[in-house]
């Protein structure tokens, strides 16, 4: 199946994009998502383990079931204070 990520920050960066197509298999997870979104932009690689994933506006952990229909955002981490 096909979902739509929006990226933000350094995966916004680069991706060079604001949202992404993704094809995942059905009743995919998060955990999925992640690395099909790493593979489809490699440069995501070194802070892979680092990202946090929402889905319908909610943070979710690597478990969370996901549909086409679903909302999901990709927050990289941010640094600063």
């Amino acid at each position: 199946m096909i979902v739509r990520v929006k990226l933000f920050a350094v995966a916004k960066q680069a991706a060079g994009v604001d949202s992404i197509e993704i094809e995942v298999p059905e009743q995919a997870t998060v955990a999925d998502v992640r690395r099909a979104l790493v593979a489809a932009v490699p440069a995501l690689s070194p802070a892979a383990k680092f990202l946090l994933f929402a889905v319908d506006a909610e943070y979710a952990g690597d478990q969370m079931v996901v549909t086409p229909k679903s909302e999901i955002a990709c927050i990289p981490p941010v640094s600063g204070g």
